[in-house]
């Protein structure tokens, strides 16, 4: 018998899949696998709690919806990050940026079309 949070083979193949490009390493290959299924459990249950909060709470969609946005945010834009680069670079005379930095803020500028 299967637990409800046991993620169907299908899925769990489609990891395996996935995780090919990293078979050169085994630790990364075997991690990339297990975060997958991690991060699958963990949406289920958030999914769980959901339902169960517009059952049982009586919650409105929206704030079911502000639920899952608040235990799932959406990371920053490359924008966001290339600001946040700036701001982060530009606290003292004198400062600089790091590598990182200069990577996001490239990788902003290449994304804007001429």
């Amino acid at each position: 018998m299967t637990h409800p949070i046991t993620p169907p083979p299908e899925l769990v193949q489609q990891w395996w899949e996935q995780a090919d490009q990293y078979q050169d390493d085994p630790k990364t290959y075997f991690d990339y696998v297990a975060t997958e299924a991690a991060q699958w459990g963990a949406d289920q249950e958030l999914l769980a709690c959901g339902n169960y909060l517009k059952q049982c709470a009586q919650w409105e969609e929206e704030d079911v919806t502000e639920f899952y946005n608040y235990r799932r945010p959406k990371p920053p834009s490359l924008k966001e990050q290339a600001l946040m680069a700036l701001e982060d670079g530009d606290t003292a005379s004198g400062a600089s940026l790091t590598s990182a930095e200069v990577c996001i803020i490239r990788r902003a500028l290449e994304s804007i079309h001429d």
